[in-house]
């Protein structure tokens, strides 16, 4: 029986590209680096991706990949990986676990888990939380399309109880939550806020699902109120020149500042000099790491739109939820947050404690006595 001290060679299977640090991107970076750091030898075979390395751990691009629209979000999918792409890697390569994050795709991962030896385990993690009609068909299709591959996947993880729900609706698969990670000790020990006005921050993509302009609608009436509160507007998208023009016409431009994509390096000062971190998505969260940055950071407060993804981190304190389609609703809660300075504390100090259990060097080590298991289920004991 393999020990929880042994070190394991890890390949990472991911679509999308690394070159990005969208949610699952950020998943496999963090969870890879933690792992590289505790010994253990981890390869990334994603799609189309302009870095070799991660880390300490080679990445190999595995196909070309097309954007496109799914679920609320631009992402990428590869076209078909060559057959010879694919045996070359797993050649040069000798895997105790893949780790597949699921959905994948039947032109690329599915390949790559029909190749590989049959003493490789398979983990894999579910990601998705449906943002309508279209990602669920695309859902039932994708279960069609993975017929056999699906049962090399054992087990299966998933990053919230929202994900792990459509992932037994759609799908058929029973999962067991472990949660999205992040790196805690890169969060912490941020400078004391020291705001001279009362500041309100959004990072995240400027597109219609994230919901910057229900912000917008709510700090407009948060103005009349308390006009020495400022809002600033971490990150780019689409949706920028329209939300400029709101502020512009509303008169708004000397109270919010729109700095453009942020670096990863500059997020936790960002987050950290926040007297609220407002994070208003309308629909299709499977978790929401942002918030947990953000907490991590030590962000005054952490609000989130009332969303299955989101409720999953926060909804053990329902004052930290809000219907973001409600304006006024958003407004007086952010000015409560603001002049309740006690039920703020009492908030921030639940944060600190609660953001805890979502540090890798907690979940790190559950997943790879994941991996364990998963390896002892398919070998003989001799080979363990």
């Amino acid at each position: 029986m393999l020990k929880n001290n042994t070190k394991l060679s890890v390949g990472f299977l991911f679509d999308d590209t690394l070159d990005s640090n969208d949610g699952v991107a950020q998943y496999v970076k963090v969870l890879g680096k933690w792992l590289v750091d505790h010994g253990h030898q981890v390869t990334y075979l994603v799609g189309e991706t302009k870095m070799r390395s991660w880390a300490g751990g080679q990445v190999y691009s595995m196909a070309k990949n097309q954007r496109v629209s799914f679920n609320g979000n631009r992402l990428s999918i590869p076209l078909p990986a060559k057959r010879r792409r694919i045996k070359q890697v797993l050649a040069e390569n000798t895997f105790d676990v893949l780790h597949v994050q699921v959905p994948y795709s039947p032109f690329m991962s599915q390949k790559v888990i029909k190749a590989s030896a049959d003493n490789v385990a398979i983990v894999g993690t579910f990601h998705v939380f449906p943002a309508g009609r279209l990602a669920r068909f695309g859902s039932v299709f994708l279960r069609v399309m993975y017929a056999a591959s699906l049962q090399r996947v054992t087990p299966m993880l998933a990053v919230s109880d929202a994900a792990s729900d459509f992932a037994k609706q759609s799908f058929g698969l029973q999962t067991k939550v472990l949660p999205n990670v992040v790196e805690l000790d890169r969060f912490k020990d941020q400078a004391p806020r020291n705001n001279k006005s009362p500041r309100i921050v959004f990072l995240g993509r400027l597109v219609e699902r994230k919901g910057c302009r229900q912000l917008l609608s709510a700090f407009k009436l948060l103005h009349e109120a308390m006009p020495e509160v400022r809002l600033v507007i971490a990150g780019d998208g689409p949706l920028r020149p329209k939300l400029e023009r709101f502020v512009q016409k509303n008169k708004l431009k000397d109270s919010v500042e729109f700095l453009g994509f942020i670096d990863e390096n500059d997020k936790p000062k960002i987050l950290a000099g926040a007297d609220v971190a407002c994070f208003p998505s309308l629909y299709g969260e499977s978790f929401g790491i942002v918030l947990i940055e953000a907490m991590a950071a030590g962000a005054g407060v952490v609000l989130g739109g009332d969303n299955p993804g989101y409720r999953s981190i926060l909804g053990a304190q329902p004052n930290l939820l809000f219907n973001p389609g409600d304006a006024d609703q958003l407004a007086s809660k952010l000015r409560t947050m603001l002049t309740n300075k006690k039920l703020a504390g009492k908030l921030h100090d639940w944060q600190q404690m609660e953001v805890k259990k979502y540090d890798v060097n907690n979940v790190g080590p559950r997943i790879v006595a994941v991996y364990i298991q998963a390896i002892a289920k398919i070998r003989p004991k001799g080979d363990n």
